[in-house]
């Protein structure tokens, strides 16, 4: 499983002699001081793979990755000594949901490992920590930091790959309309809220799969549901998952849209722990059978039978 969507895109940066590799420091002592004047300073699509040493220190900057600045790679040593946040926030100024992330990337290919995306605004709202356009991105060992709308997995058609993460936040912290299989990641709430928001395409065969995650939650959190549909097709799935007791137990939301029952795809299977309760979901909500499962193997997600 490890590497697996590296492995079927053949995005071996790390293994490619012919990669630029660039070092960033907050002391001066590598090639930039700046994340972002590292990524700007490349060539736009560069026909070789861009490897970023990012290392320790806190880098207050609003990063944006564009999508001619394909191909890029950015290794921390640790999520923990290696952090990127900003502050902004929807109403902020001229700032809307969109606009307010900390780090985005447009550019397809690219990879973060042992990095924390951070926004630090607070509870004012939305306020995007990490916002996903790219096709084809990964992130390993990474931690997605916020409150309201922390991870926005923002483009039709795209595809994400989250192994071994960390995200937390407070509503509708996993957002968008992405495909993302998230692989042994824990999910932590802040707020009693809701987990997703996906706002799957009706023509997209999946939205989110989660697998041997964790949900968990703070101190004095214990009504939280798995999701809510941001849009009618919204799709969201949670296999082998613990779930901790903040969980409620209808699990799923329709946002005050009956019509949305019709039409989303909710579904579960071997969910575990206080939270997991199969007979209690909405009658709308699915629980897997067995030979469901290979339909939402990595490949099969993000790969094969992509579209309807």
């Amino acid at each position: 499983m490890k590497y697996i969507f590296l492995f079927l895109f053949l995005i071996e940066i790390a293994s490619n002699l012919n990669a630029i590799e660039i070092t960033v420091t907050k002391d001066g002592s590598g090639d930039y001081i700046s994340l972002q004047a590292a990524i700007d300073a490349q060539r736009p699509f560069n026909p070789e793979p861009i490897i970023i040493q990012l290392k320790p220190g806190v880098y207050r900057e609003k990063v944006t990755i564009a999508t001619w600045q394909t191909g890029i790679t950015i290794l921390g040593e640790s999520a923990e000594s290696t952090i990127i946040v900003w502050n902004d926030y929807n109403g902020k100024g001229t700032i809307n949901t969109f606009t307010s992330y900390t780090f985005m990337v447009q550019g397809n290919d690219f990879r973060a490992e042992n990095i924390t995306f951070m926004n630090d605004a607070g509870q004012v709202g939305q306020a995007v920590a990490l916002h996903v356009e790219a096709d084809r991105a990964v992130f390993i060992n990474c931690r997605m930091i916020g409150d309201q709308d922390t991870f926005y997995a923002g483009r039709e058609g795209s595809r994400i790959y989250a192994e071994n993460c960390y995200i937390e936040g407070t509503t509708d912290f996993i957002f968008g309309p992405s495909t993302v299989y998230f692989h042994n990641c824990t999910i932590v709430s802040k707020k009693n809220s809701y987990i997703t928001a996906a706002s799957t395409p009706k023509d997209i065969q999946y939205g989110y799969v989660f697998v041997n995650c964790r949900l968990q939650a703070i101190e004095g959190v214990n009504k939280v549901y798995l999701g809510r549909p941001w849009r009618n097709y919204a799709k969201t799935v949670f296999i082998n998952c613990q779930m901790d007791a903040h969980i409620l137990a209808e699990g799923w939301h329709n946002w005050n849209r009956p019509e949305a029952d019709k039409t989303v795809f909710y579904a579960e299977y071997g969910s575990y722990g206080a939270g997991a309760n199969p007979n209690g979901r909405v009658t709308w909500s699915r629980q897997l059978k067995p030979k469901e499962l290979k339909k939402h193997l990595p490949e099969k997600v993000l790969w094969q039978n992509y579209k309807q």
